[in-house]
């Protein structure tokens, strides 16, 4: 009997053998390579975004001269705006203390785009609503200076964020020492995990069976905050600890605490996440950090654990017992005084009502669509670069209340409508084409759809200033010249009709042009724009500066073309400023970091419309607010203000527009539903009162430019057009006609009459 031969055991165990080491040797090779690729990202990520600093954007300073108009109120209310504390002693910067209409200010050192200007003590002397007296640190008068241009947001300018990046120097020693006590004790020795922390946290989530406890070092905030999601698993941590140990050997204590202080989450303002101390302390305080307390410190070290739980403005007592918690520590650990922290723990919270920081996202969303139409990609890309822009921060204050104010208003009467009503605002100086204001929309700190700049909707009835400037430059046409409210049809290119109609339905006859387009008449209009013809109103709108020519159909002649507010705000800027072509800017000047300036990329201002024609059209839009569907915003604008202006209602009443300007601004008003549904409002009831509002609340002057050589002022009859005599009725007007025209005289305001008239006046004063 043949014995079977032994199994072949050892050759089995030799193969798993290899398969095993094989295994293990593979899982190294990974495991080395995955740490080489993650150490690369880690190093990369935290380099790029640590020494980034973003660029600072500055509203233009408010200068200060004696004469000025500016009220004990308005003084305060500027220095409120700009941070400054109301103190006893005027002896640190950023304070200062009122005595009835005098102001003893310390000014903080600011940077203009021209100079730096030092702190120093300056004493403003006020009379009712006047400044009388400017004087300096050695009780020298001054002629003018500038209070601080105000910080209205940071900007990375290839990423959607906002922070204020706080230099080591800048920020107080206390913040990072009350860090490591609170978050981190062990901070300066571990290697970037704390074991014993992870221990504790470890059993804890063990007997829970799922993440509760953290257990994490201030390195590890970081990893979570600059390369990790929100999700809370085993994995995660595990990640989170490995790229914490290679963050903290390649990078020191130092670095990784600054860039600690300038990336923890402390908040939510709308839209916009509150990153590092140095956004947080403007947002809170109204302050940059460096001027931070002990008891203001203790509180935004106290809600890093939680800014929604802590949030001192909707859980004030919470937020306290966080603060008052932090000041225990502190003196436990003698980082304070027991005294220190007992008269801090007695300090109110002190957090400003709402954001100090002056934040404007629509603006600075202007701000980042034209810094690279106006400056040179490669000039943009240096860190720490200072944007100083013509944002006016009082203008903007009274938009954005304004808006807030009118649109409750208006929901408040159409209380059947399912939605409240959305609106947008933009205001020009129209001289320089700097855009003083740009309001996005209702609650416009919340920073959400940018309607000033998106909102492309229908400009109905603010087309037809276009119209009738096309037809004054035929020569053909001027304010007097007689048109025909009258039923019109126009075969379109389908075979089909098209027949407008007036708002109110009914045809007046002839009419003329100065009242046609006072009172916004539809046929009138389309009959002036058919006889002009649909190109040169097409080709208008991008020589007044659209950056494209609308469709050539007959509905374009009542507003069958969707804009922005800024875009109409750049064509109607060319009325404004007397027919030229200036590309509206937010940006005066750019400067480095070390103080030079980077050179624009030149602009021209071209004359684009004959500046006669601009002048007639400019006094017939005021008659829009004297006899036409602007008439009721004399009830809110000062009396001897003059202005000009044009409302817009698109088809259906989806669309509320309206557009004007003295001699210093230009507004233009959108107001309607976000979905695109009928407001049952016209812009002479949806618009209009928000521009008329905002108009009368700004420092602004008359409409009043000189009148071209080419012009005459002429008096006519305003229903007629018939030349008529200053006074002889009261539906006469003055309008500008070019020189040598001759028009028929109305009947009873010759010169018969007119010396009837003088004998009546001169024997009613005897």
């Amino acid at each position: 009997m043949t014995e079977a031969p032994p199994p072949a055991i050892p050759a089995q165990r030799s193969l798993r053998t290899r398969v095993v080491v094989g295994a293990i040797l593979g899982l190294l090779v990974a495991g080395i390579g995955y740490l080489v690729v993650l150490d690369q990202f880690v190093m990369r990520r935290f380099e790029a975004r640590s020494w980034t600093v973003p660029a600072q954007v500055f509203a233009q300073p408010l200068e200060l001269s004696r004469g000025a108009a500016l009220s004990p109120g308005a003084v305060e209310e500027e220095l409120t705006r700009l941070g400054y504390r109301s103190a006893g002693q005027v002896t640190e910067s950023g304070t200062y203390r009122r005595h009835g209409e005098v102001f003893e200010v310390m000014l903080r050192k600011a940077r203009f785009d021209d100079e730096v200007r030092e702190a120093q003590r300056l004493r403003i002397v006020t009379r009712g609503r006047s400044i009388v007296g400017l004087t300096g640190a050695r009780d020298e008068n001054l002629v003018k200076i500038r209070l601080d241009p105000l910080l209205i947001g940071n900007l990375y300018l290839n990423e959607d964020e906002d922070r204020i990046v706080v230099a080591p120097g800048e920020m107080p020693a206390l913040l990072p020492a009350t860090l490591k006590a609170i978050e981190d004790r062990d901070f300066d020795s571990h290697a970037g995990i704390d074991l014993s922390a992870i221990a504790r946290a470890a059993w804890t989530n063990l007997r829970a069976g799922r993440i509760e406890q953290g257990g994490s070092t201030l390195t590890q905030q970081l990893v979570k905050s600059y390369f990790l999601d929100a999700r809370r698993t085993f994995g995660r941590k595990a990640q989170e600890a490995l790229m914490a140990v290679l963050l903290e050997s390649h990078f020191s204590k130092d670095d990784i605490l600054s860039a600690y202080i300038n990336d923890v989450y402390l908040g939510q303002d709308g839209a916009r996440a509150i990153h590092g101390f140095g956004l947080a302390s403007r947002f809170y305080f109204a302050k940059p950090a460096n001027e931070l307390t002990l008891p203001e410190i203790a509180l935004l070290v106290g809600i890093v654990r939680g800014p929604s739980y802590y949030n001192p403005r909707t859980q004030a007592t919470r937020a306290k017992a966080r603060r008052d918690f932090v000041l225990t520590q502190l003196a436990q650990l003698s980082i304070v005084t027991e005294t220190d922290a007992r008269e801090a723990k007695a300090q109110p919270l002190g957090v400003v009502a709402r954001s100090g920081d002056a934040y404007y996202p629509a603006y600075l969303d202007y701000v980042r669509r034209t810094l690279p139409r106006d400056y040179r990609a490669e000039d943009l890309e240096r860190p720490g670069l200072q944007i100083f822009t013509s944002l006016d921060p009082r203008v903007q204050a009274v938009a954005e209340r304004t808006l807030d104010e009118q649109l409750e208003r208006l929901d408040r009467q159409h209380k059947s409508k399912p939605q409240a009503l959305e609106g947008a605002i933009v205001v020009t100086a129209p001289q320089s084409a700097e855009v003083v204001a740009v309001v996005g929309g209702r609650q416009a700190q919340a920073g959400n759809l940018n309607r000033a700049l998106d909102a492309h909707r229908s400009i109905g009835s603010l087309v037809k200033p276009i119209v009738y400037l096309a037809a004054l430059e035929t020569g053909r046409y001027h304010a007097a010249s007689l048109i025909y409210d009258e039923p019109v049809q126009v075969q379109l290119a389908n075979g089909k009709y098209w027949q407008p109609a007036n708002f109110d339905q009914h045809a007046l006859g002839a009419m003329p042009l100065v009242r046609a387009l006072a009172e916004s008449r539809n046929l009138a209009t389309v009959q002036l724009g058919l006889d002009v013809g649909l190109d040169n109103v097409a080709r208008k709108f991008t020589a007044l500066g659209l950056d494209r020519e609308p469709a050539r159909v007959p509905a374009l002649l009542l507003g069958a073309v969707d804009l922005a507010p800024m875009e109409v705000a750049q064509i109607y800027n060319s009325f404004a400023n007397g027919g030229y072509d200036t590309p509206l800017r937010a940006v005066r000047a750019v400067t480095t970091s070390d103080g030079r300036r980077v050179e624009a990329i030149p602009r021209t201002a071209n004359l684009v419309a004959d500046p006669g024609a601009v002048y007639q059209l400019d006094r017939m839009m005021t008659e829009v607010m004297s006899h036409g569907t602007g008439l009721s915003a004399t009830s809110k604008l000062p009396v001897e203000l003059v202005t000009a202006g044009k409302s817009g209602t698109s088809s259906n009443f989806r669309d509320s527009w309206f557009a004007g300007f003295s001699g210093s601004h230009l507004a233009v008003v959108w107001v309607g539903n976000d979905d695109n549904a009928p407001t049952g409002l016209t812009g002479s009831r949806g618009a209009l009162p928000v521009w008329s509002s905002v108009m009368a609340q700004v420092a602004t002057r008359s409409w009043n430019p000189p009148m071209p050589d080419s012009l005459e002022e002429t008096w006519i009859n305003y229903e007629s057009g018939l030349a008529a005599d200053e006074g002889c009725a009261e539906d006469v007007i003055p309008v500008a006609l070019p020189q040598g025209t001759e028009l028929d005289s109305a009947h009873g305001c010759g010169g018969l009459h007119r010396f009837a008239r003088r004998v009546a006046a001169w024997w009613h004063r005897l």
